[in-house]
């Protein structure tokens, strides 16, 4: 684990989606998954920000509000139903069904993946929170139903694994789901904004030149698939904790990272046997 302190302001760098290889690699498939329900969350987040902003530009009335809620409410529900209808035809229907089942991977990849569910639920529900108040949702509804999406919109996932004979839905990613939602949630119940917030780095490794089927063969596969460059953060507001009359520098925040390293195989035993 390695701690550092940082300023808030972070580059990134833009990826494609349409990636090659990955009908035929299960462990790029899951990972992408999860980015695939991002796409279309952000797509949704987009378009809904944009009516919700002209809905509150026409009604000023409470009544034009509550409309607003409920049109975006419904159109959430048609793009996200449709997004999960092309995510079935996309990942599940080469493979067979089965009755529906738990797989427990909560011993591989040293749990970095949960961190990867955590941290999207909890920026889903974050920019959820957001799109409701501005739909014009009072501040406690747009707290509590924006604080669930995250975990809603990523459990059909898991529901679709467990119905899937190549996977098995995760006890270990409903948990972290519910925690990551759960986190952004309280923190806007308690303080009306986030002031501990999930980050995410990433930086290319040599050993997904060891296995390139699995870790990734080139930056665009290697920062959804090699661990070993991956990064997760917990960034602290530190100035939010303090009195507006402060000095404290603004832009600084305490930040608790997680990584791991020498993770070529997804359990620390055969990681061990093939000498890393």
């Amino acid at each position: 684990m390695n701690f550092l302190v940082g300023k808030k302001r972070t580059k990134t760098r833009r990826i494609s989606l349409e990636i090659p290889g990955i009908a035929s690699n299960p462990v790029l498939r899951i990972s992408s998954k999860i980015a695939c329900s991002f796409f279309w969350f952000t797509l949704s987040l987009t378009t809904l920000c944009a009516q919700a902003q002209q809905a509150d530009s026409i009604n000023s009335l409470h009544s034009g509000a509550n409309k607003s809620a409920r049109n975006i409410a419904i159109a959430s529900g048609v793009l996200y139903g449709a997004a999960l209808y092309g995510l079935n035809k996309t990942w599940y229907e080469e493979f067979p069904r089965a009755e529906f089942h738990f797989f427990n991977d909560n011993t591989q990849w040293k749990q970095l993946d949960k961190a990867g569910h955590f941290y999207s639920a909890f920026h889903i529900s974050q920019a959820s929170i957001h799109l409701f108040q501005q739909a014009g949702m009072t501040k406690n509804k747009a707290h509590l139903w924006g604080g669930m999406m995250g975990f809603l919109i990523l459990t059909p996932i898991e529901i679709l694994d467990g119905f899937s004979e190549e996977y098995g839905a995760s006890w270990g990613d409903l948990i972290a789901n519910a925690v990551g939602s759960g986190t952004a949630m309280a923190q806007y119940m308690i303080w009306n904004e986030a002031r501990i917030k999930p980050k995410f780095s990433f930086t290319q490794t040599s050993l997904a030149a060891e296995r390139p089927n699995v870790l990734g063969d080139g930056f665009h596969q290697e920062i959804l698939k090699d661990y070993n460059g991956q990064t997760y953060w917990l960034s602290v507001d530190m100035y939010a904790f303090l009195s507006q009359q402060s000095k404290f520098p603004k832009w600084l925040n305490f930040v608790v990272g997680y990584g791991v390293n020498n993770m070529v195989y997804a359990n620390d035993h055969q990681n061990l046997d093939q000498g890393y």
